[in-house]
C-alpha cells in the first residue's frame, strides 16, 4: 500500500492527514470537531472531508492501507472507546466500526497519547528506539508505553494512565476524584495550584508582579525563574522533584531506552529537564538510568497524525 490516513480526534479540533509509507505528509487539514453534534454527524463530516482531499490529490481508496485514529480516552483492542474525555459521545462506542462504515477502509483507534508516542518513535525524538516512554505534561499527565516496538494498552485500554499513579497517601485531590495522584502535583494544573498557594503568603517576587490582575499560567513560573526570580526557581525545583518521583517509578517498572516529554510543561526545555535528571538519581535504580535518554518531543502538532498513520500501518 502507498498511503495511510492519520486522524487526531481532539476535543476542539480534529487533524486529518495522509502520509506515504515513509512518513512524508501528502496533505493535512484541521477542522472543528463539534462533538456536541453527536458522533454520527461528526464522523460523517470527517469522512466527507477525508474523501474530498483524497479525490483532490488523486489518491484512490485501493492505494490506502488503512486509517488510524487517536482518541482522548481508553480504547480496547484498537476498536472500542470505553469513554471519550470531554466528549458527549456514548460509552463503549465501536469507533473503528463506525468509521469503517463511512470510509470503506480498515480502521484502528487508540488513546491519543499512545498514538503521539508512536509518532515520536517512528519519526520524532524516539526514532531508532523500540522501548519508549512518552509523557504528555499538560492539564493532566498522560502516557504512552511502547515495549519491544508494541504499544501497551492493556485489557481495558487503561495502560498508560500514568498520571493517576499515586505519590502521596491521601494527598492532594485529583481531577479523577482520587487523592495523591502524580498529576495533582506535577501537571501544569498542579504547578499552578502550588504557585497560587505560595503567592497567597509571599507577594514580594517577580512572578507576582508579572501576573498581577490576570490568571497565572504554568509558563509564567518558568519565565520568571529563567529571569532569575528565586521564588519561581523554588517552584520549578518542586515541579522537577515530583516529575522525577513519578518518572523514576516508571523507569523502575518499564526500563525504557528513552523518555520523550511532550505537552505544555515540557516547553520549559533543558531548564526543567536538567533538574529532573539530577533528581532522578535519588529515586530511580542506577541500572534504570544507564544509557537513558530524556528528551523533548519533536513533532509538535504532527505527532498525532503521524502516530495514527503508523498505527494503521502496524
Amino acid at each position: 500500500m502507498d498511503y495511510y490516513v492519520g486522524i487526531d480526534l481532539g476535543g476542539t479540533n480534529t487533524k486529518i492527514g495522509v502520509v506515504d509509507k515513509e512518513g512524508n505528509k501528502i496533505f493535512t487539514t484541521t477542522i472543528k470537531t463539534e462533538s456536541i453534534d453527536g458522533y454520527e454527524i461528526s464522523l460523517n463530516r470527517i469522512a466527507d472531508i477525508l474523501k474530498e482531499n483524497l479525490k483532490e490529490y488523486e489518491i484512490t481508496l485501493d492505494k490506502v492501507g488503512g486509517v488510524g485514529i487517536g482518541v482522548p480516552g481508553p480504547v480496547v483492542q484498537t476498536r472500542i472507546v470505553k469513554f471519550f474525555a470531554n466528549f458527549p459521545w456514548p460509552e463503549n462506542l465501536n469507533l473503528a466500526e463506525e468509521f469503517e462504515k463511512r470510509i470503506g477502509l480498515k480502521v484502528r483507534a487508540d488513546n491519543d497519547v499512545n498514538v503521539i508516542t508512536l509518532g515520536e518513535m517512528w519519526k520524532g525524538a524516539g526514532k531508532g528506539h523500540s522501548n519508549v516512554l512518552g509523557i504528555a505534561i499538560g492539564t493532566g499527565i498522560g502516557g504512552g508505553i511502547i515495549l519491544n516496538g508494541q504499544l501497551v494498552s492493556g485489557k481495558n485500554g487503561t495502560g498508560g494512565e500514568i498520571g493517576h499513579t499515586k505519590l502521596v497517601r491521601d494527598g492532594k485531590l485529583c481531577g479523577c476524584g482520587q487523592k495523591g495522584c502524580w498529576e495533582a502535583y506535577a501537571s501544569a494544573t498542579g504547578l499552578i495550584r502550588e504557585a497560587q498557594g505560595r503567592l497567597i503568603v509571599n507577594k514580594k517576587n517577580q512572578l507576582y508582579e508579572m501576573t498581577k490582575g490576570r490568571e497565572l499560567e504554568a509558563k509564567d513560573v518558568f519565565d520568571a525563574a529563567k529571569a532569575g526570580d528565586k521564588f519561581s526557581v523554588d517552584i520549578v525545583d518542586y515541579e522537577a522533584e515530583y516529575l522525577a518521583m513519578g518518572i523514576s517509578n516508571l523507569l523502575n517498572t518499564l526500563d525504557p531506552e528513552i523518555v520523550v516529554l511532550g505537552g505544555g510543561v515540557s516547553l520549559a526545555g533543558d531548564f526543567l529537564i536538567d533538574r529532573v535528571k539530577e533528581s532522578l538519581k535519588k529515586y530511580a535504580l542506577p541500572s534504570a538510568l544507564e544509557g537513558l535518554k530524556i528528551v523533548q518531543a519533536e513533532l509538535g502538532n504532527d505527532a498525532g497524525i503521524l502516530g495514527a498513520a503508523y498505527l494503521a500501518m502496524m
